[in-house]
């Protein structure tokens, strides 16, 4: 899912606690900078997920813009 979001311009994925904008570091699942909200289900880490058809991700951005 994050090669996905990262080929459509997705840079940031979440807010640390201090509302500073992150983004994905390692790749692989241990740094869980690119948490994103997905289906509902917040924190799950993009860099592990596997696109699915019709799978609806929210970032940092858009919680903020909503």
């Amino acid at each position: 899912m994050r090669a996905a979001a990262h080929a459509a311009g997705a840079a940031v994925t979440r807010r640390s606690v201090s509302g500073m904008l992150r983004g994905p570091l390692c790749g692989m699942g241990v740094c869980h900078e690119c948490r994103v909200t997905i289906d509902g289900r917040a924190h799950q880490l993009a860099c592990q997920t596997l696109c699915a058809p019709n799978m609806q991700v929210r970032t940092a951005l858009v919680e903020d813009a909503a």
